[in-house]
């Protein structure tokens, strides 16, 4: 049987985009080259960029794993030229086993870097990559794919990550090397340049090193590694520093990585952080021209903080409640504590309803920043979410306090908005919300963002600030989340010049990227670049000035051209061309910021042009571009495209192993094989499929089956319940098991009733002391006060004390317990602007689970088989729908034939399931009223069942 190779490709590229590749099939030849190292010819075709790899030698231990997996090599090497980074992320994996395995290769890409190239060498065959028009790419894809040559397809989506993932299925034997280059500029914050490099190989590499050169014409000031990988690696790091050129490497031997000495897992699960800064005149300004482009760092440091009026606007709705509303709290202290005497604050918290600490800006005194802590450590999240009112009510305090005269003609203004999701009342149109803050912010205003968790809708902060003066950050809700939100109010807390505007002598220069801007902060820099007219290179350098609504500077900016020539043509690892690639990074980055805030349709197109065409010049991934992925004879072919946007995974992750089959993660009931339809006397449904693993389930809104194994047949019932309501589904406190379902409802009424389903189910295991929360956005597994969590966007498997929570990407969750008992929760997703429907849970228990005879629920109870008897079996109202009379636990019931859904096969058709329904939410079938299975929260158990 030929053999076949599948991969699933992820990696996130700037502006939020993200790729998914699927190759479907590599053609044979790959298998019949010898496989004792990663040897490709050389290929060089139509300029694109292709790496030889050689065999490496065997050094070291060994670092194979149970598995027989081993990563041979992982290496980051990194050259930064004048604060723009190239950074190359190569890793070699083999497969030593005798059969086929899974492989998840996962590596993180920094926000804002553009990948330009990308290959993979697989068994000596090396793929390259070439970057087209979109449609372009399409049309030749689709001719490899109507010949039959066509490996696979990458879709690119808007998200807000930034990973490269790689999931892949490799054959015995097979050595597999991915190598991926992208380029970022580094921007000064706090008085320092950070390059952070996610170093997380997820296992022992045979070679892992990272190397870094450093080329700063301006002089190095100095050059800081922290320890931020542990103690663990204390000493490891190297770093050689000289006047202008700095390098730092990191090479740990096997056995340093190991967590301890007779440990296999790797202690290498961190960022690598380099931290340096430059020389800085007294003239403030730094003029680099090299190869026809400029670039113009402006850092002006000897200045007086400008005073600052800051309304801080926080979410205070229920989602917050916990870890995120405690280490804002405790954020917010220190940045209370932090203000100047001199500087005005105020405080709007917001849930449903939004209150104000003061109603009026206050000074900044130390009662009154008391105050204003005792105040925001007396919030108690609940509620929903008016974003809406809360950003008009701060606006409208800031423009009071100016049109009373309280304001500094030279301060500074801005809103500080603190949320963790998406409105939820008052107006919910996000595009609304965005104009109704643009038409009412005062222009000399900033909004800054600051999104917690992983289901905030972060291109909406991100697009409120950016329209506003302001930017974002994501904060990824953990114990890191109060020391992530003073970091980032530190970058704004000191602005010292308000609304800067850098100008050039006319016709000396053109194309040059902004030159104005609305706040400069204390600590970071102003980077301006473009193109110059050799032939006033002079004039440019002399008559530079820059002017602030506070002050005016002028820049006596001189630049050494021949000097800077002269040094970067002798320096081996500088980038000859980082004038022009640091240029086009800073104004595709300026054109899609000011394409998201075009005014109309024409002025749009013109920009998505230009980002076009400067994307094919050098080279870079937009979303306007595709990367076309060839072997060198060019007959293999993936795409780069674009499919219909989907959620953001929650987690990176590393090099792992997962099961040959993914589908595995699904235990065998829960994936019904449909049997051949069958007809029953009394039962003439139409198409019917029988299910051959029968399953206890409640699904859509909510709909109960039960199947009976005795009889053999499934009773369905209806709970017509209210939105809030948590309903118990199973309560064994023999057995310590908890399964409790929360309600949510429709968006609206149809035919006078409001739809509920289950948009939150909590499982509780008494005896093991965990918690597994499943939502319609994230899968939250707590342990005491630990916690740890993955999105509906992964796939991945979550282990602790026997427990095994595993995802599959945007479809179901499986929870095996000592694999005895399991249970099945399937995500539906409906369109996000649906006018009545929203997304909900459903979920599937086997009736082989091992619960306790004391087991009840309006499941549990089920898992002791009452006596059905179903005769008499007529015709009903509905001629299609016979009824039947039913015995069952004294009860004499009225039934009627129908079909519910079973949607483990087919999630959004689901397969026809015949059932007998009970009517009146299932009365007389189920003990007591359903009414008697509403528990006051997500973890308590019946107390009398």
């Amino acid at each position: 049987m030929k053999q076949l190779i599948c991969f699933l490709l992820l990696f996130f590229v700037p502006e939020m985009r993200s790729f998914d590749l699927v190759i479907e099939e590599i053609p044979d030849e790959l298998f019949n080259l010898e496989v004792d190292g990663f040897l490709s010819k050389p290929v060089t075709r139509h300029g694109r960029y292709q790496r030889s790899t050689l065999n490496d030698e065997d050094s070291g231990e060994s670092v194979e794993g149970d598995d027989k997996i081993s990563i041979y090599s992982y290496k980051v090497r990194s050259t930064i030229t004048s604060r723009l980074v190239n950074t190359m992320i190569q890793s070699k994996v083999e497969n030593k086993a005798k059969h086929s395995q899974n492989l998840v290769f996962d590596v993180q890409i920094p926000k804002g870097a553009f990948i330009h190239n990308f290959t993979m060498n697989i068994n000596g065959i090396t793929f390259t990559s070439s970057i087209r028009e979109r449609s372009a790419a399409r049309q030749q894809y689709a001719q490899a794919r109507a010949k039959g040559k066509a490996a696979g397809i990458v879709r690119s989506s808007a998200l807000d990550t930034e990973n490269f993932k790689a999931e892949l299925n490799v054959p015995g034997g097979m050595k597999v090397q991915f190598e991926i280059h992208y380029q970022e500029a580094i921007r000064r914050k706090l008085g320092s340049y950070e390059y952070i490099i996610p170093l997380q190989p997820g296992r022992l590499a045979k070679h892992l090193e990272v190397d870094v050169r450093i080329i700063e014409p301006q002089g190095l000031r100095y050059v800081h590694v922290p320890n931020s990988l542990g103690d663990h690696f204390a000493g490891i790091t190297t770093i050689s520093k000289g006047e202008k050129k700095a390098h730092v490497s990191f090479k740990p031997t096997v056995a340093q990585q190991r967590k301890c000495p007779t440990c296999s897992a790797t202690a290498v699960d961190g960022n690598f952080v380099v931290m340096y800064d430059v020389q800085r005149e007294p003239k403030a300004g730094e003029l680099e021209i090299f190869n026809g482009y400029f670039i113009h760092y402006f850092a002006p440091e000897n200045l007086d903080p400008l005073p600052k009026n800051i309304l801080f606007v926080i979410d205070v709705s229920g989602s917050m409640w916990g870890l995120k509303m405690k280490q804002t709290v405790e954020a917010m202290k220190t940045i209370l504590g932090d203000l100047r005497p001199e500087d005005q604050f105020s405080i709007v918290d917001f849930n449903h309803n939004v209150r104000s600490w003061r109603d009026d800006l206050v000074a900044a005194t130390p009662s009154q920043t008391e105050d204003a802590k005792k105040y925001i450590q007396e919030i108690h999240p609940t509620g929903g979410t008016n974003i809406n009112e809360a950003l008009l009510r701060a606006i409208f305090i800031l423009k009071e306090a100016s049109n009373l005269k309280m304001l500094d003609p030279n301060s500074v203004s801005m809103i500080v908005l603190v949320s963790d999701g998406d409105p939820t009342v008052g107006e919910l149109k996000l595009t609304t919300i965005q104009k109704n803050v643009k038409q009412n912010i005062p222009e000399d205003v900033s909004l800054f963002s600051l999104g917690i968790g992983f289901d905030v809708d972060y291109d909406f902060l991100e697009r409120l600030a950016h329209e506003n003066h302001g930017m974002a950050q994501r904060i990824f809700g953990s114990q890191e989340t109060s020391s992530q939100m003073k970091k980032f109010y530190n970058q704004v807390s000191t602005p010292l010049l308000k609304k800067v505007e850098i100008n050039y002598p006319q016709g000396s220069v053109s194309d040059v990227t902004q030159n104005s801007f609305h706040n400069y902060f204390g600590g970071s820099e102003i980077v301006v670049a473009g193109k110059v007219d050799s032939n006033n290179v002079q004039h440019l350098q002399s008559l530079i000035t820059a002017t602030a609504a506070n002050a005016e500077i002028v820049l006596e900016t001189l630049a050494d051209v021949e000097g800077l020539d002269e040094f970067l043509k002798k320096e081996e690892h500088a980038d000859p061309k980082f004038t022009e690639k640091l240029w086009a990074y800073l104004t595709i980055n300026q054109l899609m910021a000011e394409r998201n805030l075009a005014p109309t349709a024409a002025l749009k197109r013109n920009i998505t042009r230009s980002i076009l065409q400067m994307s094919l010049d050098h080279h870079i991934v937009t979303p306007f571009t595709a990367m076309l992925i060839e072997n060198p004879e060019g007959d293999e072919r993936m795409l780069a495209d674009s499919p219909k946007d989907q959620k953001r995974g929650c987690c990176s992750g590393t090099l792992s192993v997962a099961p040959n089959n993914l589908d595995k993660s699904i235990p065998s009931w829960a994936k019904p094989t449909p049997t051949s339809e069958r007809l029953l006397s009394a039962r003439q449904a139409p198409t019917m499929s029988a299910i051959k693993q029968h399953i206890n389930t409640v699904d859509n809104d909510p709909h109960f089956i039960i199947y009976l194994q005795k009889s053999q047949e499934n009773i369905c019932f209806n709970i017509d319940s209210e939105p809030g309501d948590i309903l118990n589904l199973v309560s064994d406190p023999e057995s310590g098991v908890l399964v409790n379902g929360q309600l949510i409802g429709a968006k609206k009424r149809e035919d006078k009733k409001l739809a509920t389903y289950f948009g939150k189910i909590g499982f509780y295991f008494k005896h093991k002391g965990l918690k597994v929360e499943i939502s319609t956005e994230t899968i939250t597994l707590k342990d005491g006060s630990y916690s740890t969590g993955l999105s509906w966007s992964d796939t991945g498997s979550i282990i602790r004390k026997r427990l095994l929570v595993s995802v599959k990407k945007d479809s179901s969750v499986t929870i095996t317990v000592d694999t005895e008992i399991s249970f099945l929760v399937l995500l539906h997703r409906v369109w996000k602007n649906h006018p009545v429907n929203v997304d909900f849970l459903g979920i599937y228990i086997p009736p082989t689970n091992w619960f306790s005879s004391s087991a009840h629920g309006l499941i549990g109870q089920f898992m002791s088989e009452p006596e059905v008897r179903i005769y008499n079996e007529r015709p009903g109202r509905d001629p299609k729908k016979p009824e039947a009379t039913m015995e069952v636990k004294g009860h004499k019931l009225t039934v009627t034939s129908g079909l519910q859904k079973d949607y483990r096969t087919d999630q959004v058709f689901g397969t026809n399931v015949h059932c007998w329904f009970v009517h009146n939410s299932g009365k007389g079938f189920i003990d007591g009223h359903y009414k008697d299975y509403i528990v006051p929260n997500l973890y308590r158990f019946l107390r009398n069942p």
